[in-house]
């Protein structure tokens, strides 16, 4: 029996098209969906005929952030790690597209992204704080693009916010209404003109994984260890508030 795929690959017009189709786990950064992203990116790095990529969704969620119940879970912030410093080398721009939430690891795969829009479904948090963890992993991208006052709001509380403020502080670039102008504008590019100008706009993204990536890893592993973060992930697992929520 064959495993469907959990992330569906398609062309338009120069566009590879790579839709998360996870919705069982609600697009969860497991082991596998990883090593699948991972693989059409690099399919699509490799092929002349393709200008840029854009990653979207099946579902009402973009992706959820790590597979909490997955087998291996302590593997899953160097294979993020590894994930955004592939979408940061990638020598072709990546458009993300959310029309859904996006939570915990997830955001970080977002802001990974080279342009990212969403739409009026979209809704953004960063989960971690609340179960007894950080986003590590997730804040290399996310401090690098996104207004550093409002991403430590956003850090520390964990408070839900909307497709207007991830606009307003960088984390979004636009409205997905300014998609199709804005693949429109990389179809008329040319690929060197669209793999220099990556270098350049990456540049700091790519600093801070290179100074960052272990210590955050690290981090991260330190924390899902911890007997304080393993009764926060029970505490969501069950839908229950953990302890030490007031």
């Amino acid at each position: 029996m064959t495993t469907a795929p959990l992330v569906r690959r398609d062309t338009d017009r120069a566009i590879t098209v790579l839709t998360l189709d996870s919705p069982h786990n609600r697009n969860a950064l497991s082991a596998a969906l990883i090593a699948e992203l991972t693989d059409v990116l690099d399919t699509a790095d490799a092929d002349p005929g393709v200008r840029a990529v854009l990653l979207t969704h099946t579902g009402g969620t973009f992706c959820s952030g790590a597979d909490l119940k997955a087998d291996g879970i302590h593997r899953g912030p160097g294979l993020l790690v590894g994930l955004i410093e592939r979408i940061a080398t990638l020598s072709k721009p990546v458009v993300a597209r959310a029309d859904g939430h996006v939570r915990a690891g997830g955001l970080g795969l977002l802001a990974a992204c080279d342009i990212a829009v969403a739409g009026s479904a979209a809704t953004f948090a960063f989960t971690e704080v609340r179960l007894g963890l950080a986003a590590s992993v997730a804040s290399i991208p996310v401090l690098a693009r996104t207004d550093r006052r409002a991403a430590e709001r956003y850090l520390l509380t964990g408070e839900p916010f909307d497709t207007a403020e991830a606009v307003r502080i960088g984390l979004v670039t636009a409205w997905d209404t300014a998609l199709d102008g804005i693949l429109a504008g990389l179809r008329a590019s040319s690929p060197q003109g669209l793999a220099a100008s990556k270098e350049i706009t990456t540049a700091l993204l790519r600093e801070r994984i290179a100074a960052e990536a272990s210590a955050r890893q690290e981090q991260s592993g330190r924390l899902f260890e911890s007997a304080e973060a393993a009764e926060g992930i029970r505490a969501a697992l069950e839908r229950r508030d953990p302890p030490w929520a007031l």
